[in-house]
Protein backbone atom coordinates (compact mmCIF):
# COMPACT_ATOMS: atom_id res chain seq x y z
CA UNK A 1 0.00 0.00 0.00
CA UNK A 2 1.35 3.58 -0.60
CA UNK A 3 1.62 6.12 1.89
CA UNK A 4 2.75 9.89 2.53
CA UNK A 5 4.71 10.86 5.78
CA UNK A 6 4.24 14.65 6.51
CA UNK A 7 7.85 15.96 8.41
CA UNK A 8 7.64 19.25 9.79
CA UNK A 9 10.65 20.72 10.26
CA UNK A 10 10.62 24.09 12.32
CA UNK A 11 13.29 27.01 12.24
CA UNK A 12 13.30 29.85 14.38
CA UNK A 13 10.40 28.80 15.99
CA UNK A 14 10.17 28.28 19.85
CA UNK A 15 9.26 24.58 20.13
CA UNK A 16 7.22 24.19 23.53
CA UNK A 17 5.05 26.30 22.04
CA UNK A 18 4.53 25.31 18.65
CA UNK A 19 4.33 21.34 19.90
CA UNK A 20 1.71 22.61 22.89
CA UNK A 21 -0.22 23.94 19.53
CA UNK A 22 0.15 20.89 17.78
CA UNK A 23 0.05 18.17 20.65
CA UNK A 24 -3.91 19.14 20.81
CA UNK A 25 -4.57 19.66 17.32
CA UNK A 26 -7.02 17.92 14.97
CA UNK A 27 -5.96 16.67 12.09
CA UNK A 28 -9.14 15.24 10.92
CA UNK A 29 -10.06 18.27 8.77
CA UNK A 30 -6.27 17.95 6.91
CA UNK A 31 -7.28 14.79 6.53
CA UNK A 32 -10.45 15.39 4.90
CA UNK A 33 -8.95 17.82 2.90
CA UNK A 34 -6.02 15.67 1.52
CA UNK A 35 -8.75 12.99 1.22
CA UNK A 36 -11.21 15.18 -1.05
CA UNK A 37 -8.12 15.99 -3.53
CA UNK A 38 -6.84 12.58 -3.77
CA UNK A 39 -10.66 11.17 -4.46
CA UNK A 40 -10.84 13.82 -7.15
CA UNK A 41 -7.76 13.14 -8.81
CA UNK A 42 -8.39 9.46 -8.83
CA UNK A 43 -11.82 10.07 -10.69
CA UNK A 44 -9.84 12.24 -12.85
CA UNK A 45 -7.77 9.65 -13.77
CA UNK A 46 -10.67 7.21 -14.47
CA UNK A 47 -12.68 10.13 -16.68
CA UNK A 48 -10.42 11.91 -18.72
CA UNK A 49 -6.53 11.79 -18.29
CA UNK A 50 -6.37 7.22 -18.48
CA UNK A 51 -3.05 7.24 -16.79
CA UNK A 52 -1.49 5.75 -13.51
CA UNK A 53 -0.77 7.90 -10.40
CA UNK A 54 3.36 7.77 -11.77
CA UNK A 55 1.74 9.03 -15.45
CA UNK A 56 1.71 6.18 -17.25
CA UNK A 57 -1.04 5.56 -19.78
CA UNK A 58 -2.99 2.40 -19.34
CA UNK A 59 -3.37 -0.08 -21.80
CA UNK A 60 -6.09 0.63 -24.57
CA UNK A 61 -8.87 -2.26 -24.36
CA UNK A 62 -10.15 -4.53 -26.95
CA UNK A 63 -13.01 -2.76 -27.81
CA UNK A 64 -11.55 0.43 -28.52
CA UNK A 65 -13.70 1.92 -25.68
CA UNK A 66 -13.37 3.95 -22.57
CA UNK A 67 -10.76 2.81 -20.48
CA UNK A 68 -12.21 1.85 -16.85
CA UNK A 69 -15.60 3.58 -17.99
CA UNK A 70 -17.28 1.34 -20.24
CA UNK A 71 -19.67 -0.27 -17.79
CA UNK A 72 -20.19 3.56 -16.00
CA UNK A 73 -20.44 4.39 -13.18
CA UNK A 74 -19.55 1.22 -11.01
CA UNK A 75 -16.05 1.93 -10.54
CA UNK A 76 -15.42 5.86 -10.87
CA UNK A 77 -18.93 6.18 -8.34
CA UNK A 78 -17.00 3.77 -5.71
CA UNK A 79 -14.41 6.11 -5.35
CA UNK A 80 -14.75 7.60 -1.54
CA UNK A 81 -12.29 8.22 1.23
CA UNK A 82 -12.39 7.66 4.62
CA UNK A 83 -10.26 10.16 7.07
CA UNK A 84 -9.78 10.51 10.74
CA UNK A 85 -7.67 12.52 13.35
CA UNK A 86 -4.66 9.83 12.28
CA UNK A 87 -5.35 8.07 9.45
CA UNK A 88 -6.86 8.41 5.69
CA UNK A 89 -7.83 5.62 2.95
CA UNK A 90 -8.37 6.36 -0.43
CA UNK A 91 -10.19 3.54 -2.56
CA UNK A 92 -12.69 1.83 -4.14
CA UNK A 93 -15.46 -0.56 -2.31
CA UNK A 94 -16.67 -1.94 -5.89
CA UNK A 95 -15.84 -5.58 -5.93
CA UNK A 96 -14.24 -5.67 -9.33
CA UNK A 97 -11.62 -2.55 -8.05
CA UNK A 98 -8.80 -4.89 -7.48
CA UNK A 99 -8.50 -6.29 -10.81
CA UNK A 100 -8.70 -3.63 -12.43
CA UNK A 101 -5.64 -2.12 -9.82
CA UNK A 102 -3.44 -4.98 -10.08
CA UNK A 103 -4.61 -6.41 -13.23
CA UNK A 104 -5.80 -10.55 -13.11
CA UNK A 105 -5.49 -13.43 -15.50
CA UNK A 106 -9.36 -14.80 -16.32
CA UNK A 107 -9.24 -18.94 -16.41
CA UNK A 108 -13.39 -20.56 -17.01
CA UNK A 109 -14.00 -22.79 -14.07
CA UNK A 110 -16.37 -24.67 -15.35
CA UNK A 111 -15.88 -24.94 -19.00
CA UNK A 112 -12.92 -25.77 -21.39
CA UNK A 113 -12.79 -21.98 -22.75
CA UNK A 114 -14.66 -18.38 -21.86
CA UNK A 115 -17.00 -16.95 -23.70
CA UNK A 116 -17.67 -13.43 -24.73
CA UNK A 117 -18.69 -10.53 -26.77
CA UNK A 118 -16.08 -7.92 -28.31
CA UNK A 119 -17.29 -5.26 -30.75
CA UNK A 120 -20.24 -7.62 -31.54
CA UNK A 121 -18.57 -10.60 -32.14
CA UNK A 122 -18.98 -13.47 -29.79
CA UNK A 123 -15.21 -14.35 -28.60
CA UNK A 124 -14.11 -17.51 -26.76
CA UNK A 125 -10.38 -17.80 -25.41
CA UNK A 126 -8.92 -20.21 -22.48
CA UNK A 127 -8.01 -17.26 -20.58
CA UNK A 128 -8.24 -13.22 -20.35
CA UNK A 129 -5.43 -11.39 -19.03
CA UNK A 130 -6.56 -8.00 -17.93
CA UNK A 131 -3.92 -6.04 -17.68
CA UNK A 132 -3.10 -3.57 -14.50
CA UNK A 133 -4.05 0.04 -14.89
CA UNK A 134 -3.54 1.73 -11.56
CA UNK A 135 -6.11 4.12 -10.58
CA UNK A 136 -5.35 4.68 -6.88
CA UNK A 137 -2.71 6.32 -5.73
CA UNK A 138 -0.52 9.74 -5.29
CA UNK A 139 0.60 11.23 -8.69
CA UNK A 140 3.19 14.20 -8.43
CA UNK A 141 0.39 16.59 -8.76
CA UNK A 142 -1.01 14.94 -6.00
CA UNK A 143 1.57 15.20 -3.80
CA UNK A 144 2.48 19.25 -4.63
CA UNK A 145 -1.63 19.79 -3.77
CA UNK A 146 -0.76 18.01 -0.32
CA UNK A 147 2.15 19.68 0.11
CA UNK A 148 0.66 22.79 -0.16
CA UNK A 149 -2.39 22.02 1.73
CA UNK A 150 -0.46 20.38 4.20
CA UNK A 151 1.77 23.48 4.90
CA UNK A 152 -1.21 26.00 5.10
CA UNK A 153 -2.74 24.21 7.93
CA UNK A 154 0.20 23.94 10.10
CA UNK A 155 0.73 27.28 9.43
CA UNK A 156 -2.84 28.33 10.84
CA UNK A 157 -2.39 25.85 13.91
CA UNK A 158 1.35 27.43 14.66
CA UNK A 159 0.04 31.10 14.04
CA UNK A 160 1.70 31.65 11.06
CA UNK A 161 5.26 30.35 11.86
CA UNK A 162 7.15 29.70 8.47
Amino acid sequence: MAGIRLVVELDNVVPEAVMSRLAGADFEPLLTIIGAVLESSTRERIEETKTAPDGTRWAPNREGTSTLLRTGRHLRDSIAFIASASELDVGSSWEFAHIHQDGAVIKPKNAKRLSFVVGGHRVSAKQVTIPARPFVGVSKEDEAEILRVATDYLRTLVGGAP
